[in-house]
Formats: structure tokens, C-alpha cells, sequence
């Protein structure tokens, strides 16, 4: 279980709901009334409330409309806090998530997203008036070698469908089914490259517009959503050149994913490595492999690439990390021998919630600028977040695709192609004018047709390089501006970090920066005078992947250098902790950006030795990508310029102390992510011995009486030592205190103990966790845990009892909730209005209107009954008391009426009435 570790709240659950379907229809609760606090009179926002019961409270938001089953993780937020990963209902409107002892004051400013985007707002486009057009990239040279062009191999198709495995924390066991492209004749062994789709709807009803479901196994009547098939243009093109390729389904894990603390991560990878052990025993048995393997080319175990979309590719960086670095048994479905090594991975449109990738395997990073679901682009750590943390020869390329969305890269997922119902993930609110990035049909938006076609070309690109070794198409990852004409008409950006880079000014190591409007600025602090991006500011046109939020409100050790100037001439210096050394390097390679859509921000580079001579290096320019409050798009470019000038000049590039960056624009804002020496070529990978670090969760009980001290299970094993940043999360405020810890197989550096007081009252399960993150020679796979201490106590008995039950027009009616004794902390319960049973109703024009509207949304014409409002309130009694009164108060009027009556009862979560105990009623007498 995923738990939240902020303002005392514990997340049960991961990511989306299920999209709608006339099916689930029936399962939606009554739209939520707003909240009734005794303890305060503001009710939380409208389609907020606060349940209660069974031993927990749980903050809930329903959706206007359901949210489609996505990637991205759908999150309660309090203004910049992250409160928690909300449980979807099966209504796929409906979204819970359980509370500690936070109460309704706290929660202010409540909103909820999901891949950096609000789903219970529209997008603020104030901006978009000031902004500038967006305007499409300049079209880059062509490279000399071009991925995207079809080999001269024939093809054989084909499915096999193994025995389902079971993976721990499932309870149903997950498909082994897969398709496989591969060359037919081919000589010798070729090199393998599995596909993994993400997380999608699992079931559509044949013949249906939008009846799809998470169900696993699909329900009598509907099929089984084919996403691995997505990826056959992919899978053809590759094996077209000469590589086996296999496309394997994951509906088993997307289904019960919501229940597992890393959203998925480890059983996905342990789903891949279950599919390549197969292949393994294929290889060194040949007779025993399915039909289309036999009659498929000879498959190479020691060339792998894997390639994931969304959460998938959060799972293959996860089977890549697990292959080099076991995971601890207890966690890993596979657990068996390694018998493959991967030299790569590419990721599309990824997830990446631990934000802790594995360095020693090279990767590409498909980031599309139009996406709607994984709209943070958060995959862009799988760049950043490999800087430093171990050897650093793996080359990570980010690629940003103008135009493309999310959906488009699976045929599956793309309307007009999929077997089942499909959308364009990048919304669009019709109240709104249409996004001038990405609405289907502007200038810089992609044809679902040519965001495959592009997709396809560099999952090519990235396949040549790692496993092939052709050094002719790096040009394309690692951002030497040139671009793949197979791609055409995509615009196609991209910088890397890895490879042959040397040196590094990095902002968060230790440099100093100095000069007028510079500073080193916080990628993660919600604080506008440290943050790099301000949201709030009326200047910011949308957001930057650089930025992505983790699990802190605050985080260590991710920045950049925030440039900004009204007049050119003033230099930015950069100063190293410690010289560094170019020495090896042809260029210093530079990763910027700059506002959307701004055009000629100009710098002069140049850089300083230790000895104090400085050179001036050359001039680089660079346009802001197009962009719009929807999206993504403060990313960084990479611009190089030669260090030529520093040999002539004789600096001594061993020692270089400085960089200087002098603005020759009139006016601007720039953010510098790092600057490297760099130099052609792609060199051997070796993974280094590391030690690897898991979280784990105890849930204890809290006891009686006493105290007793609990220690966070963590395990480190491995090889060698390094250092990960702790983070520790405090149960009753949220906040965060972290600290460096060097690691080491067997050692308990990590040691975080919990106090757990024994008592007698009934209260809410508390969560004591921590979080994870790689700093220098170390992996990460579990990153989060801790201690959960259960409530033990008995749950109070609730009763609803008339106080005043029977009244005349223009009275009041009142139940009293109450509790068999006081207890400590908020109870809530929820009371429904029911239909009648005998003689006539109360309607919406009987009782008070304001009263009506504060609890129902609104007071509904024409009249009707007043259970037709769908009245369901959650009655709160605070710590101390012992009840709290329901009141209904009725209004007078002059037209004769017989006696009315309204029915209420006590009920579940799911408004269901109680089946132990009555129906009360209320009756109104006319005036006399």
C-alpha cells in the first residue's frame, strides 16, 4: 500500500480510475453534499467531503466525469503539499483517501492532478494573451544515417500464450502473453528487443463506444484490450533490420497495480524478466519454444534492449536495475538466474515515481510535448537523475517530440485504429479556446499517423546504437542537432548527459554562482523566492520536466542557475566547487531553456582557469520551444561551442575553475541545468558493483499500554558502498528532514526508529515513513516505507435517534448522531435520505432552500421529492463529544397540503443503508 506522508495522511492506493461505461454506471454513489462540521461551519469545496467509518476517515473527491484509467497517478493535494495517492472507485469518478488525524481546518486549498495537471480545474490560460505565438522549430540537417528506413529482412508473425504467473501482492495471476516479430532466414543469433505497454483499461465491450473496465479477468460479454499490440509497426521496422522482437501484455498487473506501493515497478519488471528467463531456456533449448519462436531467428540474450511506454517504462528501467542488482526475494516474481544482459532501455511518454533510474544501462527517453496523461514529462529524470550516481559513461538521452501525445504511440490507444474505444489524451475544455500547441489541427500538432512513424524511428535510433553499435546515428540521442528524415514532419529535439562527457558544472555541487540576476535555484520548493519556476507568476506559460515534484515538498540536491537580465553585458559566473578538468573534450556542451515561445536569447560563453586567464569561448543562441499553459515545455536544448579558443589561448583545460555566461540579448530569462566537456563517440558500459537499497513496511499494532520502539525495515545489499539522502517524514505535520547516509551490504546506516505509545482510544491508523533517493554510487529499487501502527481499539457504536420528528411547516425536524462514549478523535458518519414508503414526501420546495443548496449543490426546479436530490451527508462529531444533531428545517407556506414525511438512515461508505439498523421518519404536519 501506498501511504502519503504529509498532514498525517495515508494513502491506500495508486493512480486513475476506470473510465466510464454504462456498466459501472450502477456502482456511483450519489453525488457528494457539502460538508457539515460542528466544529466549523465552512464546508470543504464543492465535490469534496469527508467520510468515515470501519475504523477510518477518508477525504473524498468525485469527478464531474470519470477519469479515464491512465498512467499518471492521480493525487490529493493541499496548495504545493502533496497529501496523499487516492484509491479510484469502480465508478471511475469517485477517488479516497484514507486520513489520519488531519482535520477539515488543514485542508485548505485542496486540489487534485495527476501528471502536474488539475483534474478538478481547468487549466489557468490567463497567459495565453500575453504569450507569444508558438511557432514551429527550425527543421534540422539531415543525419547521415538514417534509422527510420525499413530493412531488407523478411518477417514472421506470431503469439504465444504461456501459463499466468503469480507475482507477490497480486491475488489474480498476470498473463504470460506476447506477440512476436522477428527476421525470418536470418543467419546467426540477432539481438532482442520487448516491448511494455503501460497502464491502460484491460476490458472493452465488442460493439460498445466507451464500455471499457480494469477488470482482470474480463467479465462475460467483454475482451481482453489487446495494448501489446500497440508497438507493430515498431516491432516490424526492427525485425525489417534484423532484431527479434517480442511485445508482451500486462492487463493482469494494470488491473490490481492500485494496490501496490511502487505503482507497479517491480511486478512489471518482474513480468519482463519472467518473459526473457523463457527465452533464455528457448535458446539453449530449441524444440521446447512456441511455433512462431521456432520458426523465428535465433534470438541473442546478450543484446537486449527494452523498450517501455508510461508505467512500462517505469518497469523495464526497473528489470534493467533488477537484472544488474537482485531485489530482494520477498518482493521479486521471478527470482531466478540472470541469463541476459541488457544494453538499453527507451522509455515513452514514462513514468518515474521513485525517481531513482538505474545509471549503468544506457536509455532514450521519448518526451511527448502534447502529453496529456503523463503531462509533467517527469520521465525527463531518467536524464537528470542519472548525473552522478555512478560511473557515467551510459549514455541518457531525453528526445522531445512537438506535437505528440501520450495515446498515439500505441495503435491500441489511437481512435480510428484500436479494436476497443480510444481518445486523444490531451484535454481540452470546451469553455476554453482551443490550445494553440497542441488542438488537433494546429500547425504544431502530429497526426496520430506521423507521431508512429517518428516513435518508430527512434526507438530504431536507440536500438542501432546500443545494440548494433553503430556510432553514425548518435547524432540523433545526444543532442547534436541533426535529425532522422524518417521522422519528417516531427520536429525532434534532444540533449543528453553520460556518454563521453567529462567535468560537469552542476548547480547542486557545491557551485557558487555570482553576477547581476543570477542564482542557484530549487527545482522542488514551493517557496517563490527559491523556486527555479514560480506557477503563480502571470509570466509562466505552463511547466518544466526539469521540475517534476517527488514525494517531498522540499527536496535536496535538485536546482539549476536562474538567469535573468534587463539590459546585456552583465556575466553570470558559475564557479565549481573544484576545478574540473576538459582536457579530453572537443566542446562544452550546455543544456538551457528559456520561456516558451520567445525567440534570439544570446549568450557569449566563455570560461576561466585556475591560473585566472579566461577565454571567450563563442556565442550561442537558442529559441524557447512552442508552448501553452497545457504543457511542458520549459526544456532544456543543448547548445555546444568549440573549446578550440581555450587551446589557442593556452588555458590550461586540466583546471578549469569557472563559466561565464554574458547575456547579449536586451532583456531575458534563462535556466542552466549543467555544462559538460564534451567529445564524439559512445563508449563500453560496465555497470559498477553498487550497493542497492529497499524499503520495506511493518504494520504493528499500537497495544494497550507502554511503549515500544519500532525500526524501519530497510535492506542493503550488493557490493561496495555509496551514499542515499533520507528522508523522513513527520506523521502529524507532513514536513520533511532528511539526511545524507553512506550505505553499505549488511549495515543498518539506515536506521530510523518509530515510538509507538500504547492506549485504549479509538483512533486512525498512523503512518511513520521515509523516502529514498540515490546520491553517488548506490541504487534505489523500493524507495519508500515505513511503520504503520493499526488502531487496535474498538470502533464506537454510532446511534441516530429523533429528537424532533414530528413538527409543523416552518419548524424544524432533528435527529441526534451519538456515540456511546467520548473518544478522541473526529467521528464521521454518513446519513442518507431515502424514498418514503407510505403516503407523501417531502420535495425540494418543503424545506429551507439555502439549507438545501448547502448540502445538495443546488436547490433543483422543476419540484421534486426531496430523496431525488440525493441527499447524503456526512454528520462529524469532534474529539471531546458525544453527538452532534441533523436538522432539516422545513419553510411555511399557503397551500394546503396533506401530511409529509421523509425517511433517513444510517449508512456505508458506499451510501448503502445499514442493514442492522432502522429507517427513521420524519413528519411535517400542514399549517393549521
Amino acid at each position: 500500500m501506498i501511504r502519503a506522508r504529509r498532514i498525517c495522511v495515508t494513502a491506500v492506493a495508486v493512480l486513475a480510475a476506470l473510465a466510464s461505461s454504462p456498466g459501472l454506471a450502477q456502482a456511483e454513489q450519489p453525488p457528494p453534499s457539502r460538508l457539515l462540521s460542528a466544529a466549523d461551519d465552512d464546508p470543504l469545496p464543492r465535490g469534496w467531503r469527508i467520510d468515515g467509518g470501519s475504523g477510518s476517515r477518508e477525504l473524498v473527491w468525485r469527478a464531474p466525469k470519470a477519469v479515464p484509467m491512465g498512467d499518471a497517478r492521480v493525487e490529493f493535494r493541499t496548495g504545493d503539499r502533496l497529501l496523499g495517492v487516492p484509491e479510484p472507485a469502480r465508478d471511475g469518478r469517485t477517488f479516497r483517501l484514507a486520513l489520519d488525524e488531519a482535520r477539515p481546518e488543514q485542508l485548505t486549498d485542496l486540489q487534485v492532478t495527476a501528471g502536474g495537471r488539475r483534474l478538478d480545474a481547468a487549466a489557468d490560460d490567463t497567459h495565453r494573451s500575453r504569450s507569444r505565438v508558438p511557432r514551429t522549430p527550425a527543421r534540422a540537417p539531415a543525419n547521415g544515417v538514417d534509422p527510420g528506413e525499413p530493412g531488407s529482412y523478411r518477417t514472421v508473425t506470431g503469439e504465444y500464450d504461456l501459463d499466468p504467473v503469480r507475482l507477490p501482492g497480486y491475488d489474480t495471476p498476470v498473463e504470460m502473453t506476447a506477440e512476436v516479430v522477428a527476421p525470418k532466414g536470418a543467419t546467426g543469433s540477432r539481438p532482442l528487443a520487448l516491448f511494455l505497454h503501460g497502464r491502460h483499461a484491460t476490458c472493452y465491450k465488442p460493439g460498445s463506444e466507451d464500455d471499457v473496465t480494469g477488470d482482470w479477468p474480463c467479465a462475460d460479454g467483454y475482451k481482453p484490450i489487446p495494448s501489446h499490440l500497440g508497438y507493430l509497426r515498431d516491432q516490424q521496422l526492427l525485425a525489417s533490420q534484423g532484431y527479434v522482437t517480442v511485445s508482451i501484455s500486462a492487463n493482469g498487473i494494470n488491473a490490481q497495480d492500485a494496490d501496490a506501493e511502487d505503482a507497479g515497478a517491480q511486478a512489471r519488471s518482474s513480468l519482463v524478466r519472467q518473459h526473457l528467463a523463457h527465452w533464455a531456456d528457448w535458446t539453449d533449448h530449441p524444440s521446447s519454444a512456441p511455433a512462431v519462436v521456432r520458426e523465428a531467428a535465433k534470438a541473442d540474450l546478450s543484446k537486449v534492449l527494452l523498450v517501455g511506454h508510461s508505467r512500462g517504462g517505469e518497469g523495464v528501467d526497473r528489470a534493467a536495475m533488477d537484472s544488474l542488482y537482485p531485489p530482494p526475494a520477498a518482493e521479486d516474481g521471478y527470482g531466478g538466474p540472470v541469463r541476459w544482459k541488457v544494453r538499453g532501455t527507451v522509455l515513452i511518454g514514462p513514468t518515474i515515481f521513485g525517481q531513482n533510474p538505474v545509471a549503468d544501462v544506457p536509455s532514450v527517453t521519448l518526451l511527448p510535448g502534447c502529453d496529456g496523461d503523463v503531462s509533467d514529462l517527469q520521465g525527463e529524470n531518467f536524464v537528470d537523475g542519472t548525473r552522478g550516481i555512478s560511473r557515467g559513461t551510459a549514455l541518457h538521452s531525453a528526445v522531445y517530440m512537438v506535437g505528440a501525445n501520450h495515446n498515439y504511440f500505441n495503435s491500441e490507444w489511437t481512435p480510428g485504429e484500436a479494436v476497443a474505444p480510444a481518445g486523444d489524451d490531451f484535454w481540452s475544455d470546451p469553455e476554453q479556446p482551443a490550445d494553440p500547441v497542441c488542438a488537433p489541427g494546429a500547425a504544431t500538432r502530429l497526426t496520430a499517423a506521423q507521431q508512429h512513424k517518428a516513435g518508430a524511428t527512434y526507438i530504431a535510433a536507440a536500438a542501432r546504437l546500443f545494440l548494433a553499435g553503430d556510432d553514425r546515428v548518435r547524432p540523433l540521442l545526444d543532442g547534436s542537432g541533426r535529425r532522422a528524415p524518417s521522422a519528417d514532419p516531427a520536429r525532434v529535439l534532444n540533449h543528453a548527459v553520460g556518454g563521453r562527457r567529462s567535468g560537469g558544472f552542476l548547480p547542486d555541487g557545491g557551485a557558487k554562482v555570482t553576477g547581476a540576476g543570477a542564482r542557484v535555484c530549487s527545482a522542488v520548493d514551493p517557496d517563490p523566492a527559491v523556486a527555479c519556476l514560480d506557477p503563480e507568476a502571470p509570466e509562466t506559460l505552463g511547466s518544466s520536466p526539469h521540475f517534476a515534484w517527488w514525494e517531498t515538498e522540499q527536496e535536496t540536491g535538485r536546482g539549476a542557475v536562474d538567469l535573468t537580465w534587463s539590459a546585456p553585458g552583465t556575466a553570470a559566473r558559475i564557479t565549481a566547487a573544484e576545478p574540473l578538468s576538459l582536457r579530453d573534450s572537443q566542446k562544452l556542451a550546455l543544456r538551457v531553456f528559456v520561456p516558451p515561445n520567445t525567440t534570439g536569447t544570446k549568450f557569449d560563453v566563455s570560461v576561466t582557469d585556475s591560473a585566472d586567464r579566461r577565454v571567450t569561448l563563442g556565442s550561442v543562441e537558442v529559441d524557447g520551444l512552442p508552448g501553452s499553459a497545457n504543457t511542458a515545455s520549459y526544456w532544456a536544448q543543448e547548445l555546444r561551442v568549440p573549446l578550440s579558443a581555450a587551446t589557442r589561448a593556452g588555458l590550461d583545460l586540466r583546471h578549469v575553475k569557472s563559466l561565464e555566461l554574458t547575456p547579449r540579448s536586451q532583456s531575458g530569462r534563462a535556466w542552466l541545468m549543467d555544462a559538460w566537456g564534451w567529445a564524439p563517440g559512445t563508449p563500453a558500459v560496465k555497470a559498477a558493483a553498487l550497493p542497492r537499497v529497499d524499503v520495506g513496511r511493518t504494520i504493528v499494532k499500537e497495544g494497550d499500554s507502554g511503549t515500544r520502539t519500532y525500526h524501519v525495515p530497510v535492506e542493503v545489499s550488493g557490493h561496495g558502498s555509496g551514499q542515499v539522502r533520507v528522508y523522513v517524514f513527520d506523521p502529524d505535520s507532513g514536513r520533511t528532514e532528511n539526511r545524507l547516509v553512506t550505505v553499505r551490504p549488511g549495515s543498518d546506516a539506515i536506521d530510523v526508529p518509530v515510538e509507538v505509545k500504547g492506549d485504549t482510544d479509538y483512533g486512525y491508523d498512523t503512518d511513520h515513513d521515509i523516502a529514498v533517493k540515490a546520491v553517488h554510487n548506490a541504487v534505489v529499487g523500493k524507495y519508500v516505507g515505513g511503520i504503520t501502527v493499526a488502531n487496535d481499539d474498538p470502533e464506537p457504536v454510532i446511534t441516530l435517534s429523533p429528537v424532533t420528528d414530528r413538527v409543523t411547516e416552518g419548524e424544524t425536524l432533528t435527529w441526534r448522531l451519538s456515540v456511546d462514549a467520548p473518544v478522541v478523535v473526529d467521528i464521521w458518519q454518513p446519513v442518507r435520505v431515502l424514498p418514503v414508503t407510505e403516503g407523501a414526501e417531502l420535495s425540494t420546495k418543503d424545506v429551507d432552500p439555502q439549507w438545501l443548496a448547502d448540502w445538495s449543490g443546488d436547490v433543483p426546479d422543476p419540484e421534486r421529492p426531496l430523496h431525488d436530490t440525493n441527499l447524503w451527508v456526512w454528520m462529524n462529531i469532534p474529539p471531546g463529544d458525544t453527538s452532534v444533531d441533523f436538522i432539516v428545517p422545513t419553510v411555511r407556506d399557503q397551500v394546503a397540503e396533506p401530511t409529509e414525511s421523509m425517511a433517513l438512515a444510517l449508512t456505508d461508505n458506499n451510501a448503502d443503508p445499514l442493514p442492522d439498523r432502522p429507517t427513521l421518519t420524519g413528519t411535517v404536519l400542514d399549517t393549521p
